[in-house]
């Protein structure tokens, strides 16, 4: 059976909704997978109750391990703590990593005035930014998606075909 995991925050009602859809979609794309959404997992997440740290790490790492891929949400304004060091796990283990960022200033890349404001003034940057060491962790074994139906079009690419 095929495994995966699914990093992202999971502590905002925003993050949680963005969660459900992408385990909604991956689940719908590869029927037999068995998806780890750690918001799931009330074990260590259930958050009226109680998991220390080592029980969390613990928990999350024998996932990864048993993981065939990594999905890895990394819109935010940076990436989160959590996720990162999930991707830097992971890509240790050089399987699939599938991230998603839908961050809008994606869009206009081609605007020669933001190009030229940005060469004017480094503060008026109309663009975003994501850590290199961790975006180059995600190339070396995967890709960055813009969109869930992009994500689901990798998967079938990937474990379809």
């Amino acid at each position: 059976m095929l495994k995966g995991y699914l990093a992202n925050g999971l502590f905002s009602l925003g993050d949680r909704l963005v969660n459900e859809m992408i385990a909604k979609a991956v689940r719908h794309t590869l029927p037999n997978v068995d998806l780890y959404v750690p918001q799931e997992n009330d074990a260590i997440n259930d958050k009226t109750a109680f998991a220390n740290s080592e029980q969390i790490a613990y928990a999350d790492i024998e996932a990864l391990k048993m993981s065939d891929f990594l999905i890895a949400v990394i819109d935010g304004v940076e990436i989160d703590s959590g996720v990162a060091a999930e991707i830097g796990a992971f890509s240790m283990l050089n399987r699939p990593i599938f991230a998603v960022f839908t961050d809008s200033r994606q869009q206009g890349r081609d605007n020669m005035k933001k190009i030229e404001a940005l060469r004017a003034d480094a503060v008026e940057n109309q663009f975003v930014y994501r850590n290199l060491f961790v975006v180059g962790l995600i190339k070396q074994n995967g890709c960055v998606c813009t969109t869930i139906d992009e994500l689901t079009v990798e998967l079938k690419k990937q474990f379809m075909s």
